[in-house]
């Protein structure tokens, strides 16, 4: 980072007065902040009983899946033509959710937005953990899981080999491929901050897992001139894949001759929709976070009014997307989509789509105004309500597609079973449980990233170019 770079982000007055405040000014005091949360014997009492009740969701998901294998998929409410439902609807929404963190750490880097210093770490996080989730219901959607191996451009005794003209195949390698960047591009920003964690370390086991973890790191300048290179690389790789891996989520949808389905303005609407609900989740996550770990000089009032201020475009977009499938739909004047969009408001379904049009266009339009913007637990419940309305957008494009399509002699009613149910508040307690081990144990925020764009920081380059060795 230049001094030039350093002296701007510095001289934003909003960016002094929140995060360069008190004690938080000096890089030993951010240091001692952040470690103290993995270090300290007790984390707070709301710690441990959301870890409990996330935990109690995952022995849930646990017992649904291990009923699941033993009995078969007829355990789930699905029938012809619903052969999706649920799981798939889950595994779009958790791909979505799994957008914001790299659109945090690496386009916003790429941007040189200094802003992202206090949330983007734990929204790489998150990202990572949303994959976890969503690529366990493709696995688990197969029905017969030990047979899983056909799916795989494997050799095998059965001659068979997966069909790559599907876009189902296609998000496998999307889908891996945006996971194993993420994670990479996660775990090398964390290599600074977990030596930091090492060299604090007061007990063996620690000392010995924080010093496998951060590699040999030393602080010195190859090691910096190195880290630096490859955290750029990794940020210019995981940005297109930001705008690919959801885009051929959509695919599976956009290339099907189903009412509904059949619309080229899916990618664009996709990518949206996930950036909408990736920022709706880490406002969810941050907004207790800040408060739980006392983290209101990082996490800032600025970094929530920039994320809300995003979320209110994307919603602009979403709402333009969803008038253009109308549009569409009746200019076309094809009768088997003007049927499904009106089925989609009036049908047997109706309140689905309108609690997803209300979640999704109306409630966010509270974000115009600056004190709303400005409430953090009022931006909480407006991101939750998001995150309900777009699980509803899946299952409304999913569901009502399927149950009403060409032939009426083909219409089958859906009911999800309460396997599906417990299923989907089981995948929620997987996430959480997840994200509470990573609150715990790992630095939740960028260390290194917040100390560079401090005073000392700009001090220590002015030293370092007149040849005084750093203190």
């Amino acid at each position: 980072m230049t001094a030039t770079e350093i002296d701007n982000t510095l001289t934003d007055p909003r960016f002094r007065a929140t995060l360069v405040t008190g004690d938080s000014a000096s890089i030993r005091a951010i240091t001692e902040k952040i470690c103290h949360i993995a270090e300290s014997p007790r984390p707070p009492r709301a710690w441990y009983i959301a870890f409990a009740i996330a935990i109690t969701f995952l022995a849930i998901l646990g017992t649904m899946i291990a009923y699941l294998f033993f009995t078969g998929v007829g355990v789930w409410g699905m029938n012809r033509p619903n052969m999706w439902a649920f799981d798939i609807t889950n595994f779009v929404f958790w791909v979505g959710i799994a957008h914001a963190g790299t659109l945090i750490s690496a386009i916003l880097f790429l941007f040189r937005q200094k802003w992202r210093t206090g949330i983007n770490r734990f929204a790489e996080a998150m990202t990572i953990f949303s994959v976890v989730c969503a690529g366990m219901f493709p696995g688990i959607h197969v029905g017969r899981v030990w047979f899983v191996y056909w799916l795989f451009p494997l050799p095998n005794q059965m001659g068979l080999w997966p069909n790559f003209f599907s876009p189902l195949l296609w998000d496998f390698f999307a889908v891996s491929t945006y996971a194993t960047v993420s994670i990479l591009f996660w775990y090398m920003g964390m290599v600074p901050d977990l030596a930091s964690f090492r060299d604090r370390a007061t007990t063996k086991w620690r000392f010995l897992l924080y010093g496998i973890l951060s590699l040999g790191w030393r602080g010195s300048y190859r090691h910096w001139h190195i880290y630096e290179k490859s955290y750029l690389l990794l940020a210019a790789l995981a940005t297109p894949l930001v705008l690919s891996v959801h885009s051929v989520v959509s695919f599976d949808f956009a290339v099907a001759q189903v009412p509904g389905w059949h619309s080229t303005i899916f990618p664009p609407y996709f990518v949206a929709g996930a950036i909408f609900s990736g920022f709706a989740m880490v406002i969810t996550l941050a907004v207790p976070a800040r408060s739980l770990f006392g983290l209101k000089d990082f996490i800032t009032m600025r970094h929530l009014d920039n994320m809300a201020k995003i979320i209110l475009v994307m919603s602009l977009m979403v709402a333009y997307a969803y008038l253009m499938e109308f549009f569409v739909a009746y200019y076309s004047a094809s009768p088997f989509d003007r049927f499904h969009f009106l089925n989609r408001m009036f049908g047997d379904m109706w309140w689905a789509g309108w609690i997803m049009l209300s979640c999704n266009v109306i409630v966010p339009q509270c974000l115009w105004f600056k004190w709303m913007r400005q409430n953090p637990w009022a931006l909480m419940i407006i991101a939750v309500l998001i995150n309900i309305g777009m699980w509803l957008e899946r299952f409304v494009i999913i569901v009502t597609s399927l149950s009403r399509d060409f032939l009426p002699s083909s219409w089958h009613w859906y009911m999800p079973s309460y396997v599906e149910v417990l299923t989907l508040m089981g995948s929620f307690g997987l996430f959480f449980t997840l994200f509470l081990l990573f609150c715990r144990y790992l630095p939740m925020i960028a260390m290194a990233e917040v100390k560079s764009i401090l005073p000392q920081a700009h001090d220590y380059q002015s030293r370092d170019r007149k040849g005084a060795t750093e203190p």
